[in-house]
């Protein structure tokens, strides 16, 4: 069987909907990335993948793919998993080449919240199973697992203090191709006040012992990420450094009320699969939408968090819908390169309508 690997990463800055990335179509926010991850590819990418949920419709990977300057045989395909889109995407390119169907991919999502032409989320569900709005399934996630807001703020703080410090080291300024004269995320244009905001945040999906907020919530974000997936053994012979392995995956589904917890049953079945146990993984990025999803993770899996989303993660930059899952896969890009002794590290996701992917991956870089 062939092996995929990853062998460059990068995404854009996250800016806020309506932010300094307002004016970028959806395909302007991924070709820079896909032209630069293209050079010295010329002639050997199969295809672009790409995740996206809000875009304005049609083949969002193959626009982007042509304006970037790929080839006319490039073809591209755009994926929709919702939140789950952009890990989706590497998944898939991973697959590809260890089937065989090809050498070279480049894979990941993008999304303009900014220009989208939907008013409202799409539908995730039957109203006769349920279907709520992501800020109220945060609340069931809450709920079903006994998670308190002091909990919730616990993270959300944690979180963003490890962002700016991860920004103010640097550790992102290799993960971003600057957009003119956006060389980062709009985050850390201002730092604020968390521990003051938090505190005085008050619930705002639910008005009976609500405990979801703005503060340990996710914004609405603009934003793209692309990795290069390619056959392992072509990577050697061109004289590139693979940095992660992929070695297996798993997408489970929940009930739609609980989005949240959709990584839970993947992670489970994915390590079992391959004889591993959490302890034995050495960094884990998970999705940040809601500080809800990530304390009960953590609760469920017995994940500490000296292990996951060790450089912070949307709670602070934010969440831009289907480029999410692959902005984890490039922080992972990053992290293994700057830390010794990491062997197998994890990326997943939750989202709407109940579903949860992960993907496992070996470091090279060790």
């Amino acid at each position: 069987m062939k092996r995929a690997v990853i062998v460059n990463a990068k995404r854009s800055p996250i800016g806020k909907k309506n932010g300094i990335l307002k004016d970028y179509a959806v395909h302007e926010l991924a070709s820079p990335l896909i032209r630069q991850l293209s050079i010295g590819f010329e002639g050997i990418v199969d295809d672009v993948l790409l995740g996206n949920v809000t875009g304005p419709g049609g083949n969002v990977a193959r626009l982007s793919a042509l304006e970037a300057g790929l080839s006319l045989s490039v073809p591209g395909v755009t994926l929709d998993r919702q939140c789950s889109a952009g890990l989706e995407a590497i998944r898939m390119a991973c697959y590809l080449i260890q089937g065989g169907a090809g050498l070279c991919y480049l894979a990941g999502g993008v999304e303009s919240t900014s220009t989208s032409l939907f008013p409202a989320k799409a539908r995730f569900s039957p109203d006769f199973i349920g279907d709520p709005d992501m800020g109220k399934a945060a609340e069931y996630v809450a709920q079903k697992y006994g998670i308190s807001k002091d909990a919730q703020d616990s993270y959300a703080l944690l979180s963003y203090e490890r962002s700016w410090e991860a920004y103010e080291h640097g550790h992102f300024e290799k993960e971003i191709i600057p957009f003119g004269h956006i060389v980062h995320d709009e985050e850390f244009f201002k730092k604020r006040n968390m521990t003051a905001l938090l505190k005085r945040a008050k619930p705002i999906f639910t008005n009976e012992n609500g405990t979801v907020t703005a503060a340990n919530s996710c914004t609405i974000n603009d934003g793209a990420a692309v990795v290069t997936v390619i056959e392992e053994e072509l990577a050697l012979s061109l004289g590139l450094l693979p940095v992660l392995r992929f070695i297996d995956s798993q997408v489970a589904g929940v009930h739609p009320n609980y989005p949240g917890a959709a990584p839970i049953p993947a992670i489970k079945k994915l390590l079992e699969r391959n004889n591993l146990r959490i302890e034995e993984i050495d960094l884990m990025e998970i999705n940040e939408a809601f500080a809800s999803k990530i304390v009960g993770c953590s609760q469920e899996l017995s994940i500490p968090y000296e292990k996951l989303n060790v450089s912070g993660g949307a709670l602070t930059i934010g969440h831009p819908y289907g480029a999410s899952g692959a902005v984890l896969v490039n922080r992972l890009f990053y992290e293994v390169q700057r830390k010794n002794n990491v062997k197998y590290v994890l990326a997943a996701i939750g989202s709407g309508g109940g579903i949860g992917v992960a993907v496992l991956f070996e470091t090279m870089v060790n």
